[in-house]
């Protein structure tokens, strides 16, 4: 199976490429940068230099994929709009391609979700400290839900780092507030390649803790 990692350079997406590697996939690699990709070996790696902004090379990359996973990430900037753009116009190139799987990488609180947040979460740094990030994943969000593509929208919580242990809550109702508010990124790509083969969550957007 053909599948293509846009943001693949990320904290997220260095797992996505190494443990999807790992499982037998052929997998495309896309980061504006090539130098970016070097830290990436495999003979069943293709590295692809190309901007989410510009949907001509999001259509060259998502040519005879099978899967597309979008994990992209705003580096330092509380200020980018790449995950709501560049989802959109990777979007519009899988259509024109006839790609129809979709994975994207939203983040906890967004939409239904945001009754899984404390206090701190929902009103200090989604609320304020980050509220423009926040925005831009439920633009994001609305855009994959009408796209009319087959799409899974994953939601994990905060960020940490760890090794991969499988062991995580995902799917739990939105009123869950028994949640640790953190996953390790490992994780998070384990849970959203595991995707690929399921079609339990097709349509839905798990959110993704401890």
């Amino acid at each position: 199976m053909n599948i293509i990692i846009f943001g693949s350079t990320g904290t997220i997406g260095k797992h996505l490429v190494e443990q999807s590697l790992e499982q037998g996939y052929n997998v495309t690699a896309v980061s504006r940068s090539k130098e970016s990709l070097s830290q990436f070996s495999h003979p069943n790696l293709k590295k692809f230099e190309g901007d989410v902004f510009n949907v001509n090379d999001c259509q060259q990359a998502i040519n005879g994929q099978d899967v597309v996973i979008i994990v992209l990430g705003s580096g330092k900037s509380r200020n980018s709009v790449v995950r709501s753009e560049g989802t959109k116009n990777i979007i519009a190139a899988m259509k024109m391609k006839g790609v129809n799987r979709l994975i994207c990488q939203s983040t906890l609180g967004a939409g239904d979700s945001k009754g899984n947040l404390n206090f701190f979460w929902k009103y200090i740094m989604f609320g304020w400290f980050l509220k423009q990030v926040f925005l831009d994943h439920e633009l994001q969000e609305n855009y994959v839900r009408n796209s009319e593509l087959d799409w899974t929208i994953v939601r994990p919580a905060a960020f940490t780092e760890g090794e991969k242990t499988g062991n995580y809550k995902h799917g739990f109702s939105v009123t869950d507030k028994s949640l640790k508010l953190k996953i390790a990124r490992a994780d998070v790509a384990d849970f959203i390649l595991k995707q690929i083969e399921s079609g339990t969550e097709l349509f839905k957007s798990p959110g993704l803790s401890y």
